[in-house]
């Protein structure tokens, strides 16, 4: 009874540990959901901005390096800007399907494995998501150079430059405000590894101690040969490699039929 309740403790422990490990895990999730989305958004936007510009021709500018260049550095951009957001979108995929599978159709501990494989993926995903959305404003950069006057150009160019700036000390202010030491985070290691490792009682151990108790010896003679069929260790922790012939285990399963039967009779 002892060790039912304390293999029912140990279980209401591990799930409860686990629920708590579900929040993380959602909240990681969650993340690569928001960021996967932004970054299919500017997808489509590269995509448009790729195919529907049409610069103008090289022989309306003066020297004709110049148009070159500026054709060269905007597709580049705006390639390495797609091809970026579309290695968000993929990675976010990819890891919101396999971990969530991971997560609740793996084996035991494996809510903890998908969550930290999660967290330890998100810096890969997040700065493959800044480098696409800032390659995006150097092709605008590059862009307004090519479709317009020198006035409108350097004002445009100032501006989104302006805007890179801006991001970047945004970036830095929201970081160091929210910023903390990972080694201070909550880990629950701890309780898997101690109150809810469970570790199942073997069988033959229970019904080793059945025979004990009723007084039956585990080892059966043969043709007084003294040689037992089948032996239980005594010696120290080995009682784990006891084994028991199938008249053993059926003497045991007759025995409790008989008390059954007769704590019946005294009833009656």
């Amino acid at each position: 009874m002892l060790a039912a309740d304390k293999l029912q403790l140990q279980s209401t422990l591990k799930q409860q540990a686990t629920a708590l490990k579900e929040k993380e895990f959602n909240l990681h999730h969650n993340n690569f959901m928001t960021v996967g989305t932004q970054a299919a958004v500017l997808a489509g936007l590269d995509v448009t901005m790729f195919i529907e510009f049409q610069p103008p021709a090289n022989e309306e500018w003066p020297f004709v390096f110049i148009p070159r260049v500026l054709k060269f550095v905007y597709y580049v951009c705006i390639t390495s800007a797609f091809c970026a957001n579309m290695l968000v979108v993929s990675q976010t995929t990819i890891l919101s399907v396999l971990g969530a599978s991971l997560a609740l159709r793996g084996p035991d501990g494996s809510m903890m494995t998908a969550t930290d494989g999660l967290y330890l993926e998100r810096a890969m995903v997040f700065k493959s998501f800044g480098i696409g959305l800032i390659l995006t404003i150097a092709s605008v950069v590059s862009v307004v150079w090519l479709h317009l006057h020198w006035e409108a150009s350097l004002t445009c160019c100032i501006i989104a430059l302006g805007t890179l700036m801006k991001m970047r000390q945004t970036y830095l202010r929201i970081v160091k405000k929210f910023d903390f030491d990972e080694s201070l985070t909550v880990d629950f290691q701890d309780i898997f590894d101690g109150p809810a490792a469970i570790q199942a009682i073997p069988v033959r151990r229970i019904i080793s101690q059945g025979l004990r108790g009723m007084g039956v010896s585990s080892g059966s003679d043969n043709g007084g040969d003294g040689d037992n069929k089948r032996r239980i260790s005594n010696k120290g922790s080995h009682d784990a490699d006891m084994e028991l012939n199938d008249e053993e285990i059926a003497l045991v399963r007759r025995q409790r039929m008989l008390n059954g039967q007769q704590s019946r009779f005294q009833t009656v």
